[in-house]
């Protein structure tokens, strides 16, 4: 890990526990525990200020390119639930992928559960959108 843990922006950081505590009621069993591994590593997440997270930080609207076990690449945004568009490659944070590149940066190797199995995601690419302005939480 490059940075030595999760980095997350402060605001994203609350709006996200705030969507993980009520996004423990998913029906699927696979994707409770992508999303219960999401939140134990928040608990040892730097949490920064806007002004000081790094540039290659995966956090709401980044997109990432990946390289999976099979040598498959892709590039996927990474969005609040709301904004999933599975045809666009806009992926729900709460989706295990999304969870699995939350707050890691490029050049990390994520080791995850995924409902097909355990996989290795090399992170070779972060490319920053606009952040997204909805998310409005007071700190």
């Amino acid at each position: 890990m490059k940075y030595g843990s999760l980095i997350l922006e402060k605001k994203e950081f609350v709006y996200l526990k705030r969507i993980l505590n009520i996004s423990g009621y998913a029906e699927d069993h696979l994707t409770q525990r992508c999303l219960a591994k999401l939140s134990e590593e928040l608990k040892t997440a730097n949490i920064v200020d806007e002004d000081k997270i790094p540039y290659d930080i995966v956090r709401f609207n980044s997109k990432v390119t990946v390289v999976l076990n099979n040598g498959i690449q892709e590039t996927l945004q990474v969005v609040i639930p709301m904004d999933r568009d599975i045809k666009t490659n806009k992926i729900s944070v709460l989706t295990p992928m999304g969870s699995a590149l939350f707050g890691y940066s490029k050049g990390d190797t994520v080791l995850w559960d995924f409902p097909s199995g355990k996989q290795q995601i090399k992170i070779t690419d972060v490319q920053q959108e606009e952040t997204y302005k909805g998310i409005d939480v007071a700190i």
